[in-house]
């Protein structure tokens, strides 16, 4: 998926339109180890993200360093974090 630190200042982005930004959002960030691929499937399984809207996410990442992947509840998002980490995925919930 590219190298992270090849941009200075990797800036947050969005890469979903959320219909409730409950206080929280679970942040995808870039490695060089996932292709585009398995990080669509991880999205689409676990985040209930549709096909197009993971593929938006694993290029924003690409090429920003990070992404919100997810807006919700601290609880809710806890679930997706657990099972993104074990895809072996870099997340946080901010």
């Amino acid at each position: 998926m590219g190298d992270i630190y090849g941009e200075s200042n990797p800036e947050e982005v969005n890469c979903i339109d959320s219909l409730s930004e409950e206080g929280n959002e679970l942040i995808l960030f870039n490695d060089n180890i996932h292709t585009f691929e398995y990080v669509i499937d991880c999205l689409v399984a676990i985040c209930s993200l549709s096909y197009e809207q993971a593929s938006n996410c694993a290029y924003i990442v690409d090429r920003k360093g990070l992404c919100t992947v997810k807006h919700g509840s601290y609880d809710e998002l806890l679930i997706m974090y657990h099972a993104l980490v074990e895809k072996d995925l870099k997340v946080e919930i901010r």
